[in-house]
This record gives structure tokens, C-alpha cells and sequence, in this order.
């Protein structure tokens, strides 16, 4: 089915371990203005609790057998019809319900299908140097370390705001985990495509489940599994930070400090982009930019470049803004009005909303300068382009820029950068012109997953 041809809600089903399961009255999918675009199947607690007794009794997906399995996923998922649906109709329909500009979810599913077919070497890249991945592999002495899993079963409770967020847990079913996905009502198409063509390309139903479920389904899902990576904001960081089988992720707040000793001029465009690419959505887009010295010039240059990106609705090629319903978008702009109360507004203060007449609106770029590298605004984090730009001075120091996924250094100082290396809560940090946004399969995120996943066990003796 292409774009063209969808004329109906498409049927979302459950993708058990006995195959697809419809439920008699399913939840309604809904575009951002509102229509139904989809109808999902949600399954009630007793459903995961089996679906996971399945999932343990299974044997993990053999070794040998990843790697092509993975290729062929990868390639039916960037061009296969699945699901009855072809790629340009799955595109068409992740954009309408997600907001996200067209152009970025087809590079999305480019990126996607690399990230499949690399699944198993980017996990890889997490392994000790001193262990092996199988006891019979040659290692020197009389005991090695052999890498191993801390559990057999993975559970993912997913986030809508970027179809990119479902290469993570590829890695844990090249490890030999046993997988369960639970989907974002906002956006289930790209989780479903993607666990239906790894099907397709082999992997057994109960190596490998969908679960669309309610919140309180959800609960029985995170408690059954051995481990979980669960999205979400500050409140979900704060109720799975004392459990060490949950990998909360929560909001990135990613930056960019300016140093003095660099023209901020030459790297305007890599800043623009750290802030508005991927639709200035995702956790790894800037939300704050330090500088040292006058903020001020570098603030109204990056207004002005944003200032000129269209309001487009997200099926629009030439979208590059994110769309939401249009109540949800006035409920974001009085928001950030109450936010920015006091900062120096460059861009949307006067509105961030631009309705395009149908229930949805485009959120609009905002740029707002701060008066301290310390104010409150600089940890806030909106699903838009959304910009807060503060003085930074070395007397700050490290302290300033704590509690960021991603961090662009643009300067020349080593000391600093070294600096910012051995600051604990930077996740990663990128010297020079580099995006925020940047990602490459086998560079961790946040991390390796694998770190999360897999422990080293002493070996001693080879039978």
C-alpha cells in the first residue's frame, strides 16, 4: 500500500509469540489533526505476563545465524511492504501521527536499516578488550573473561518523538536477549514495522514480541523483565533511579559552549542545525548554547537564521518543524511564556504557535537569551526548537554545563576539553564542528547499551 492508497485506519496488531493478535475493540491511533489514522491492539496484563514466560522459555537467536538475519531486516524494513504497507505509506503515516517533518523520517528510515544491519558489531563495540564473547574462543592464560548476560529477557517501554529511538534495542537481540516493545500510542508504526520484518527475515515470534498496552499493562511489563529501558521526563528518571534493572532515559539536555578563542561565525550553521535538524525534537538537539563574553550577537544571528524555517504541515517535503494538535501546541507556548519570564526573547516572544487550520499547528523556533550560566531556564527542555543562550566565563567552569547528553565544544583550550571529558554526568562530548545531533552506529549514546546489559565473568578451564 502506498501513501496514496491508504483510505482506511490501518490494523496495528499485538505481534505475540504465537503470531499477530486483534483485539475485538481496539484503541484508536490519531493523526496531529486528530483524525484516525490506525487501529491498535492493546493487550491486557495476563497477555505480557505469558508473552513473557515465552520469551524466557526461548532460546536466544543463534550466534551465527545474527548477522544475516539482521541484513535481511534491515533491508525489508528500508523497502519491503510490511504490514500491507509499502515505505512511502509507512513514511506518510509515522510524519501525520508524530509531527515529524517528512524529510526526517525518510532519512530516519535510511539510518534505521544501517542500524539493523550493524546491530550485532555496534554491540560489539561495548566488549571489554579482555573478554571473549564465548568460553570455547582461544584466550591466552589458564583464566580469561567471558562476557555474559545479565538476564535473558529485555523490555523496551518506547518514546514517540523520533522513529530513530528504536535502534537501541537492536543491540540487545544481537546479544542474545529475548525482546519485548512496547510502542508509543503517539507513534506505533515504526516499532511494528520493524518487529514484523525482523520476523520476516527469520527471527522467531517468541524471540521477539510487540506489545501495545495501557500504562497499567505496562507496569507488569517493566517488573517481568530482567532488564528495561524505559523514555521519558524528569518524573520517570526519578521512579526507576534506584532500580539497577531499569535504564531510565530521560531528557538530554544537550549544549554547545562557545569559547573565546573561537569565532562562533565560522560554526553558525553547525549550530543552527545542533538546535532545529531532526525538527529540534529529539534528546540530542541543543537546548542551550554558552558563550564566553557577550552572548548577546551570537543570539540574534541564530534567531535570525531560524526565524526564516517555513510552517509547513509534517507530510510536506519541504517541512523542517515539528506539528502537534493544536491544543497541545497553545498548552507548550503558554509554557514557555511562564518559562522565559525575565530572559531577553530574540524569537518567540511573541508566540510560538502557527495554526495551520486543521486541529494541528506548527511549534515555531524560540531563542531566548539568559542572564546567568546558572538560570533556572537553561534545564528546560521543549519538544521543538527551542533555544536558551547564556553567558559562560571560566569561573563557571565545568559545574555550569553538568547533566547533558551532548555537549559541542567549540574551542581550542585541551585543558578544557579534558576537563569536560572527566566531568561524570557529560555523557558525550564532541570538540569542534560537530552537531549536537551527530550518531553513528557503534559510538555509544548514552553509554553502550551494553554496559547495561552484560557483565565479564571470570573463567577458569575449558571443557
Amino acid at each position: 500500500m502506498t501513501a496514496a492508497e491508504i483510505t482506511g485506519p490501518v490494523h496495528l496488531d499485538a505481534l505475540g509469540p504465537r503470531g499477530p493478535y486483534r483485539t475485538r475493540v481496539p484503541s484508536a491511533v490519531t493523526d496531529v489533526s486528530g483524525a484516525e489514522v490506525a487501529r491498535m491492539s492493546l493487550v491486557p496484563p495476563v497477555y505480557v505476563a505469558r508473552a513473557l514466560a515465552a520469551l524466557r522459555s526461548a532460546e536466544p537467536v543463534p550466534a551465527a545465524d545474527v548477522d544475516g538475519l539482521l541484513g535481511a531486516a534491515g533491508e525489508e524494513f528500508a523497502t519491503g511492504t510490511v504490514g500491507g504497507l509499502g515505505v512511502r505509506a509507512y513514511e506518510h503515516l509515522v510524519s501525520r501521527t508524530s509531527g515529524s517533518p517528512l524529510k526526517v523520517v525518510r532519512a530516519a528510515t535510511r539510518g534505521t536499516a544501517r542500524s539493523v544491519a550493524l546491530a550485532r558489531s555496534s554491540a560489539e563495540q561495548g566488549r571489554p578488550r579482555g573478554a571473549v564473547s564465548d568460553r570455547r574462543e582461544p584466550a591466552p592464560g589458564a583464566g580469561h573473561a567471558v562476557w555474559a548476560r545479565r538476564g535473558e529477557v529485555f523490555a523496551v517501554n518506547a518514546s514517540g518523538n523520533h522513529p530513530g529511538v528504536h535502534r537501541l534495542w537492536l543491540e540487545a537481540l544481537a546479544l542474545g536477549y529475548r525482546v519485548a516493545v512496547r510502542p508509543s500510542r503517539r507513534e506505533p508504526f515504526t516499532p511494528h514495522r520493524l518487529v514484523a520484518a525482523l520476523h520476516r527475515a527469520g527471527v522467531r515470534q517468541d524471540q521477539l514480541v510487540l506489545l501495545p498496552t495501557d500504562h497499567r499493562s505496562a507496569d507488569t511489563l517493566i517488573r517481568g523483565a530482567d532488564r528495561t529501558v524505559v523514555y521519558g521526563g524528569d518524573e520517570v528518571v526519578a521512579r526507576y533511579a534506584r532500580d539497577p534493572r531499569v535504564l531510565p532515559q530521560g531528557p538530554g539536555r544537550s549544549k554547545i559552549l562557545v569559547t573565546a578563542d573561537t569565532d562562533w561565525r565560522e560554526h553558525l550553521d553547525t549550530i543552527v542545525g545542533s538546535v532545529a535538524d531532526e525538527g529540534g525534537t529529539t534528546c540530542v538537539n541543543a537546548t542551550a548554547v554558552y558563550v564566553e563574553g557577550d552572548p548577546a550577537p551570537l543570539a540574534e544571528a541564530l534567531a535570525a537564521r531560524l526565524s526564516r524555517l517555513p510552517a509547513l504541515p509534517p507530510q510536506d517535503p519541504r517541512a523542517v518543524l515539528p506539528v502537534c494538535p493544536v491544543d497541545r501546541a497553545r498548552a507548550l507556548g503558554s509554557h514557555l511564556r511562564s518559562v522565559a519570564a525575565g530572559t531577553r526573547a530574540w524569537l518567540g516572544g511573541d508566540g510560538v504557535v502557527d495554526d495551520l487550520g486543521d486541529g494541528s499547528a506548527v511549534l515555531r523556533p524560540a531563542v531566548h537569551q539568559v542572564g546567568s550560566a546558572d538560570a533556572t531556564q537553561l534545564r528546560v527542555e521543549l519538544p521543538f526548537p527551542c533555544v536558551w543562550v547564556a553567558p559562560w566565563s571560566r569561573a563557571d567552569g565545568t559545574a555550569a554545563l553538568r547533566d547533558t547528553l551532548v555537549l559541542s565544544a567549540l574551542t581550542r583550550d585541551r585543558a578544557l576539553v579534558d576537563a569536560l571529558l572527566a566531568e561524570p554526568t557529560i555523557a558525550n562530548v564532541y570538540v569542534g564542528d560537530h552537531p549536537t545531533h551527530w550518531m553513528a552506529p557503534g559510538v555509544p549514546h548514552d553509554s553502550y547499551l551494553s554496559d547495561f546489559l552484560m557483565r565479564s565473568k571470570g573463567v577458569v578451564g575449558v571443557l
